[in-house]
């Protein structure tokens, strides 16, 4: 099997990706310090989740926004069903899930690492500026996903038509949608530097 007919098989590149990742693993333990499968392990590994799961997230998120919407009125009218039909239903269930399995593993890091309450809580009280910084990447993150579930997810399906409704909401499910995906956007750059903040400022 050569690499070009690995690389046409996204199951095969992910498979591959990760047999990469599991031998550098393997070799930082062998051939380093070592390091035992404690708490601090399960914080990195849960980490290293919560990172991926981020990327597909926000990075969706920016899809949706600085290219799919802003392309659809330059698409023909023959050609919208193959991005409504195929390529916005696959993508937004990777969006949503991605945001499911952000915000599961950011809590669980929170709660290994030992700062949980404290950041959402926002830190009041303890004056600890780093428990305040990731608090609000954490609500802001809350939030964020709460729209995806609960707002731009059920008018989604309204819009791309997986569920049956009239002409006249199928329209305003799909502005209610486009909003409430820009209102994440505006929230991500905030969201994101304020985690970046908790982790390297303090």
């Amino acid at each position: 099997m050569n690499m070009t007919s690995i690389l046409q098989s996204l199951s095969k590149t992910i498979h591959l990706s990760l047999g990469i990742a599991i031998l550098l693993f393997l070799g930082l333990y062998f051939f380093g310090d070592g390091f035992a499968l404690d708490r601090y392990f399960f914080s990195w590994l849960f980490r290293y989740l919560h990172v991926l799961a981020g990327i597909m997230w926000i990075g969706l998120l920016w899809y949706f926004n600085f290219v799919q919407i802003p392309s659809m009125p330059n698409i023909p009218d023959e050609q919208k069903p193959a991005i409504g039909k195929v390529i916005a239903p696959k993508a937004l269930f990777w969006f949503r899930w991605a945001a499911f399995a952000t915000i599961l593993t950011g809590l669980i890091v929170a709660y290994l690492n030992g700062y949980l309450h404290q950041a959402m809580t926002l830190g009041i009280g303890d004056e600890v500026g780093k428990n305040t910084a990731i608090g609000i990447g954490m609500w802001l993150g809350l939030i964020m996903a709460y729209n995806v579930w609960f707002v731009i997810w059920p008018n989604q399906k309204r819009a791309l038509g997986l569920v049956d409704v009239a002409p006249e909401i199928k329209a305003s499910s799909a502005k209610k949608a486009m909003i409430f995906s820009r209102i994440n956007t505006l929230l991500s750059l905030p969201m994101l530097l304020t985690m970046v903040a908790a982790q390297n400022l303090y």
